[in-house]
């Protein structure tokens, strides 16, 4: 089974160190990065889907709780933090669990496995799931998945072209790239998800679908090598 990717969201050194250690035990996470401040991570999330936040609310510049109201498509989120008050509006924002500092590494390992068989769930209702609603002008618009060729981002929105018309939805590549299957779809540029059955060619620059060259970015040529 793949891995969890996974943040850590936190401004105290030692706090980050104990996190650091305690994902480095358990073999099914990933950690993708160590963040200050909410807005540090903000930037990242803007082009890296990640699968689970681990979020301290006291924060300097953006608090936890506003951090959360700022995320249209949140992953799984894992509170970390020394105040027991925020517990009741942690739980109303669907977080996972609420970690109180200082914990041990039993309960942290409670808490991710929590997340790891909501993901298994996930990906079982997901694979038997065929299609998405995307926002397109204040309106539902269903979209199968075998109609889509590739996802373009174009700033604040996405540019959906399928084989039956073009959509543009208000919402990032990667929020969008957390509603795709990623055994039918792969991301192959900070701006680009293409349809693995769509693929005609490739090359380690580029890839064609539907006779369109979309380029590879360099941070994602691996990506295409388990095709």
């Amino acid at each position: 089974m793949s891995k969890l990717t996974c943040i850590v969201i936190e401004d105290e050194p030692l706090a980050t160190k104990v996190l650091v250690d305690y994902i480095s035990q358990v073999p099914f996470l990933e950690l993708l990065g160590t963040f200050k401040d909410a807005l540090l991570a903000m930037d990242f999330l803007r082009n890296q889907a990640v699968e689970l936040i681990f979020l301290d609310l006291h924060l300097p510049k953006l608090k936890g709780m506003a951090f959360l109201k700022t995320l249209t498509q949140p992953p799984a989120v894992i509170i970390t933090t020394a105040y027991h008050q925020y517990a009741v509006e942690g739980f109303d924002r669907n977080v996972t669990d609420y970690l109180l500092k200082p914990f041990e590494f039993e309960r942290f390992l409670v808490a991710v496995t929590k997340v790891k068989t909501a993901r298994r769930e996930d990906k079982h209702h997901e694979e038997a799931k065929d299609y998405l609603f995307l926002t397109v002008q204040k309106k539902k618009v269903k979209v199968l998945f075998a109609d889509i060729v590739y996802v373009e981002s174009q700033r604040e929105y996405i540019r959906i072209v399928t084989t039956k018309g073009e959509y543009l939805s208000k919402m990032s590549t990667h929020e969008m790239e957390e509603m795709l299957p990623s055994h039918l779809f792969k991301r192959i540029h900070r701006s680009f998800i293409v349809s693995v059955s769509k693929i005609q060619a490739y090359t380690a620059e580029e890839v064609e679908v539907n006779g369109i060259s979309i380029p590879i970015g360099r941070g994602y040529r691996d990506s295409l090598e388990n095709l």
